[in-house]
């Protein structure tokens, strides 16, 4: 007899008051607790239903998370070396300390398919919105969440070493936690207007 599957959680937030409330929270502010197994499941399910011309299912998730946040920052702080040979020691330390305090990085990569019909444009595109989806999970799961690039992401060594091909695009790490004190940032009012016009 199988036994029955676990309880998921659940959203406490409408799927429009999630996409309006949502903002992004520095992986400095980042602690613990981050999210569960089941809840990383779930975030990722939600990456993988971002839109996909071809159905090529173009993203690939690297979870960095417990031991391997060290290792991570081991490897970011060797690539700043091999780019500048005496870096200032804020910046080594900067790149050294936010993997080992965010609970769960998240390296979104886009396995392009070169040559392929459906152009590669598009294909890092579904990466980017597969991105998109994983900040807006994790918030309407009541964590906070940001997207970061920064030298790493586009750096050989790094990519090298989180085993990515030649072809790979990292679109960027998704720094995953709860913000410290609880405390999010004010939400600020875009002026809409300033960025539509009807056609």
């Amino acid at each position: 007899m199988n036994a029955p599957a676990p309880a998921q959680p659940e959203s406490t937030l409408s799927p429009i008051d999630a996409l309006l409330s949502r903002v992004s929270v520095s992986p400095r502010m980042l602690t613990d607790p981050g999210p569960t197994d089941p809840q990383i499941d779930l975030i990722l399910d939600a990456a993988l239903r971002a839109p996909d011309h071809g159905n090529l299912k173009p993203s690939r998730f690297i979870l960095i998370r417990g031991e391997a946040r060290q290792r991570f920052a081991d490897l970011a702080v060797a690539a700043l070396h091999q780019r500048e040979p005496d870096p200032p020691e804020a910046l080594i330390e900067k790149f050294r300390s936010w993997p080992r305090t965010v609970p769960v990085i998240v390296a979104v990569v886009a396995n392009v398919r070169a040559g392929h019909k459906i152009p590669e444009i598009e294909q890092i595109l579904s990466a980017g919105a597969a991105a998109m989806n994983i900040l807006n999970a994790a918030h309407a799961l009541g964590f906070a969440a940001m997207w970061v690039t920064g030298p790493n992401a586009y750096d050989p060594v790094v990519l090298r070493g989180l085993g990515l091909a030649e072809s790979d695009k990292l679109i960027g790490f998704v720094g995953i936690g709860t913000p410290t004190n609880n405390v999010r940032p004010v939400l600020r009012k875009v002026d809409r207007q300033a960025f539509v016009s009807e056609w």
